[in-house]
């Protein structure tokens, strides 16, 4: 029977697309699911801020009654704007290894962004760079994180077979924490703060991370203005990421560097204990009792991985050994916790300024992921 593709128009139907993108991957060891209640407020206008300035639509593929495959199709207008582009993104893509599905489904995706004027197609992207992005290219026997997209490897067959090419690739590392403070971090860090007046602001409380909620990620704005398709968070979606992300913090892993003359918070960096074993056991559920997994998990239980889910440093500020000032902080606390490696996430490829802050550290780059472009 041949391949229909239907729109998402109800609330059963995002449940479905939703689940397809859990139930694709029964049984796999490496596949973190997400949480069903981020998804849908994710892909809901009525909660996410970012369809303030995109438009977005979801399909399903069938066959004999039963999900083959699923896509989102994305306009973000703001970054079209900033980069001076008429591209579509797509993004929350699977489906299963057949070629009428998944030209059936890319075809779908293309012909709505077609008929509103775009001219390329790029992603795995999402509304935003906090968004998960970057179809897995490279690591496919490594267990995802909470930031990342896990696929199987014949998906990458099927874009380049569609004629989609490479735009742009982030890689991601392993880290060994070393067991003791390497002297260089320490000295590094004592010039930093007596050269450039910075000092790290500690954090007592939940409610001392306040004041400095929102300014994180009028950081991350000023940090990420250049970076590969980033468009600055608007005012709603700043309100929206503080609800979402402050209450998981954990002190431990909170660095703030701040400008003693002012105040002014220039450095940030975020770690959380891997959740990532916790996400499987909830299987994309936080009740009944993925809420018990998760919470374990947040406490440290069961993992021996921190992941570095960002860094972000003032422009005015970038190469001048804030890092130092970051791993004098992170390092003894992931030793004191118990914790032996640390994976950094994802990093465009071209950004060597990232890259060099693991200098001097044992790491291996294990994964790699991959923004497709094609012209429409």
């Amino acid at each position: 029977m041949s391949v229909i593709i239907n729109k998402v128009r109800t609330k059963e139907d995002l449940k479905k697309f939703i689940q397809f993108g859990i139930d694709l991957y029964e049984g796999n060891e490496y596949f973190v699911p997400p949480l069903i209640y981020d998804e849908r407020a994710t892909l809901s206008p009525s909660k996410n801020p970012a369809f303030d300035h995109c438009d977005a639509n979801y399909f399903l593929a069938y066959r004999d009654d039963k999900i083959v495959g699923r896509i989102g199709v994305f306009i973000n207008h703001k970054a079209n704007e900033r980069w001076n582009e008429k591209n579509a993104r797509f993004g929350f893509v699977d489906f299963i290894d057949d070629d009428e599905v998944v030209d059936a489904l890319f075809g779908a995706a293309e012909s709505w962004a077609r008929s509103r004027g775009m001219e390329k197609m790029h992603g795995p992207l999402g509304f935003t760079d906090l968004d998960h992005e970057g179809m897995l290219v490279e690591g496919f026997d490594q267990i995802g994180t909470l930031s990342t997209i896990y696929n199987y490897p014949y998906y990458v067959d099927h874009m380049e077979r569609m004629g989609y090419v490479k735009d742009q690739d982030w890689v991601e590392f392993l880290i060994t924490i070393p067991r003791e403070m390497p002297e260089r971090f320490l000295r590094a860090s004592e010039i930093v703060k007596r050269r450039s007046g910075l000092d790290v602001k500690h954090i007592e409380s939940k409610k001392d991370v306040l004041p400095y909620a929102r300014d994180i990620f009028k950081l991350i704005n000023r940090a990420y203005k250049d970076l590969y398709g980033y468009v600055e968070l608007t005012e709603r979606q700043i309100d929206y990421y503080v609800d979402m992300y402050i209450p998981m913090l954990r002190l431990d892993f909170l660095t703030l560097v701040i400008r003693q003359e002012d105040n002014k918070l220039v450095g940030v960096g975020i770690g959380l204990p891997s959740i990532a074993r916790a996400l499987q056991k909830a299987k994309g559920r936080f009740v009944p009792s993925g809420w018990y997994h998760l919470y374990k998990a947040l406490k440290g239980k069961g993992t021996n991985v921190l992941d570095l889910l960002m860094v972000a440093v003032d422009p005015e500020y970038q190469g001048k050994g804030l890092n130092a000032l970051m791993f004098n902080e992170f390092i003894p606390a992931a030793n004191r916790l118990g914790f032996e490696y640390a994976e950094s996430n994802p990093e465009l490829e071209i950004n060597n300024k990232v890259h060099s802050m693991w200098n001097g550290l044992e790491t291996k780059q294990h994964k790699r992921r991959r923004a497709f472009i094609k012209n429409l």
